[in-house]
């Protein structure tokens, strides 16, 4: 996770930012932070909040943005689906893009084994301290950062540079291409919905290809896979 951390801490330091300067409370700010946990959807929420929507606006914006979380967890679900509810609950709020990328790269083979709760915690709290820490300095110190230091990009970068790090047999290329077309094609649509375009037209084409002749995916088979 340490390498991610830079560019994470830079995108959490501009999200502490943001939210101070659309107008949101300090005090609310660090609440959010420490609640919500997912950057792409507290940004998309602070312009709303900021134009004063209605609540249940603000949290069906926040939702969509993150449904993303729910292909995430339904391959999480073989390694800890045999775990008590409550652990499991607990878990998911330390579900996050990076660990969720690097957990499934260590542990390639959709089954429980000894040592993966161990990794996945101690990975989400490198995650959750690399985040939180900035946000709450973005927070205190909103009024003393500039925006102009385009921080927020390298996050971006660090994300990039993750994905492709996963791209190893042709069924990942032809998703994560499917994904960035579908993104960009997407994009004019309101409150990030092309972030949601992106993630379900990936799992589709994962999906097309386990088909016969299709070239085979390792997502579809972890999908189609009977639950534990």
């Amino acid at each position: 996770m340490l390498p991610m951390v830079p560019g994470m801490a830079a995108w959490g330091l501009v999200t502490g930012v943001a939210m101070v300067k659309s107008g949101l409370d300090p005090w609310l700010a660090l609440l959010m932070s420490l609640t919500v946990f997912a950057g792409s959807s507290q940004l998309a929420s602070l312009p709303l909040i900021a134009a004063g929507a209605p609540i249940w606006v603000v949290l069906l914006t926040a939702c969509i943005v993150n449904l993303r979380f729910i292909i995430y967890s339904a391959q999480w679900r073989w390694y800890f689906g045999h775990l008590p509810r409550g652990q499991r609950v607990a878990l998911s709020y330390l579900a996050a893009d990076i660990n969720y990328a690097l957990f499934i790269k260590a542990w390639p083979e959709p089954e429980p084994r000894p040592g993966q709760v161990e990794y996945f915690v101690s990975g989400a709290v490198v995650v959750w301290i690399g985040w939180q820490i900035p946000s709450i300095v973005g927070i205190v110190l909103a009024d003393v950062i500039p925006p102009a230091w385009g921080l927020g990009f390298a996050g971006t970068l660090a994300l990039i540079g993750l994905t492709c790090s996963l791209l190893v047999d042709r069924a990942t290329w032809i998703c994560a291409a499917v994904a960035a077309l579908a993104a960009v094609a997407a994009y004019a649509l309101p409150y990030k919905l092309h972030i949601v375009v992106a993630v379900a037209a990936a799992v589709a084409a994962g999906l097309l290809m386990e088909r016969p002749g299709g070239g085979g995916g390792r997502l579809a088979a972890v999908l189609r896979r009977p639950a534990p």
